[in-house]
């Protein structure tokens, strides 16, 4: 391949590999999602309705479970999913530093302390060993994240739950379409959270789903997303008889509308398509990437019935191999007009955590080594194959560059 150097960067006055900025995950939206929503505002309902309904039954039905509440982000999906377990006050919840802040703030919403416990550093999922090691007393909850669309070791987690009478609330956020042992991620634990957002595997704009197999957490949880009432909208205006409705909670506005579902029901339809060219694409990527010096990539998994959902595709830096930082090589990526992206910097160095319980970046020191030294490229069904080649082209130029 062409050699470079720092001359030939974008970064440093050179011509970039793309004339045009290649984004970081831009959703795949057809006639279809834009014929429904039409459809939507052309009905006089465009609040939860019938729709949202459709599209928490599909979506159960998909990922193998009793019921699919459908909420406005994956964010109040796991403040609801520690709600209705009367998570609170002097109780602990056990998760992962590498996630986005939403999955320890919510801990923090309900007054219980987040435990954070290292990961691995090869899956880059949550250690369960770990998680054995950090249980108390007060620890009531483990929300492990399946980082990237990579499944944690479920087995092991639900094991350790299972001996210590805890509960599992899954942040699958990266992980629609993810299977482990056959299974997919949404019919596994005791509560699971997805995400829609415009980036992720498939979208509502915003908006997220709680999955269970639990009667009593369904209706709950219908409950607390509708500020409290035992009567949604829809039900009341859709019939004929006055229904009163009574805040039996001090419910939160958390309601997936019917405009959201209407894109859900499309985008839920072409997952699999989603999810095929996803994994075409990131063998292109595996296979360029394999030998490069200073890189290794996260793990896909090697037996037939676990899937990678390949929200993220992640690269993880030998730094010593650079004479840049990460923060610098994604920035030269972002100058040859490929949106790369970093996912994430370990929740313990944010000023919040680190300020609260005085952590200190080597109290956990894999999750803060693989934060300082992995960055996200470009994946999604909306890329062309030029769009990859771009990609593949951009990482070289700027690693090449940037080689000790």
């Amino acid at each position: 391949m062409k050699k470079y150097r720092l001359q030939d960067l974008a970064l440093h006055n050179g011509t970039p590999v793309r004339q045009t900025f290649l984004p970081f995950g831009a959703p795949q939206i057809g006639e279809q999602e834009i014929n429904e929503v039409v459809d939507t505002l052309r009905s006089g309902w465009i609040g939860t309705g019938v729709k949202t309904h459709r599209f928490e039954q599909q979506f159960a039905q998909y990922v193998g479970a009793k019921y699919a509440v459908a909420v406005n982000s994956c964010t109040a999906g796991l403040h609801l999913s520690l709600l209705v377990l009367n998570i609170g006050p002097g109780d602990e919840v056990i998760t992962t530093l590498l996630t986005f802040a939403a999955t320890a703030n919510v801990i923090e919403h309900v007054g219980a302390t987040p435990i954070f416990v290292d990961i691995d550093p090869l899956s880059l999922n949550i250690n369960p060993q770990n998680i054995a090691a950090a249980i108390t007393e007060r620890t009531k909850a483990i929300i492990p994240v399946h980082f990237g669309g990579l499944s944690c070791e479920m087995d092991a987690i639900q094991s350790i739950a299972h001996q210590h009478n805890l509960t599992v609330i899954e942040d699958a956020a990266h992980a629609i379409g993810t299977q482990y042992k056959g299974q997919y991620v949404g019919s596994i634990s005791h509560l699971t959270n997805f995400s829609f957002y415009p980036n992720k595997n498939m979208t509502t704009i915003e908006g997220g789903m709680i999955t269970t197999d639990n009667e009593e957490w369904d209706d709950l949880l219908r409950v607390y997303r509708l500020h409290g009432l035992n009567r949604d909208a829809w039900k009341r205006f859709n019939t004929k008889r006055l229904t009163i409705s009574n805040a039996t909670v001090a419910g939160y506005k958390y309601n997936m509308t019917d405009v959201q579902a209407s894109l859900g029901l499309h985008q839920l339809s072409k997952l699999e398509q989603f999810l095929a060219i996803r994994e075409q694409y990131a063998q292109i990527f595996d296979q360029a990437f394999a030998g490069m010096r200073g890189v290794r990539l996260q793990p896909r998994p090697i037996v037939d019935q676990n899937r990678h959902a390949l929200h993220l595709y992640v690269l993880i830096l030998e730094l010593e191999q650079f004479s840049a930082s990460r923060n610098e090589i994604i920035d030269a990526l972002l100058a040859e007009n490929i949106g790369a992206a970093l996912h994430y910097r370990a929740l313990h160095t944010h000023p919040f955590y680190k300020n609260k319980y005085g952590f200190q970046p080597q109290d956990f020191p894999i999750a803060y080594r693989i934060g300082e030294s992995i960055l996200s490229l470009p994946l999604s069904p909306s890329m062309s194959e030029g769009d990859v080649q771009d990609v593949l082209e951009g990482v070289h130029k700027v690693l090449e560059a940037y080689y000790c």
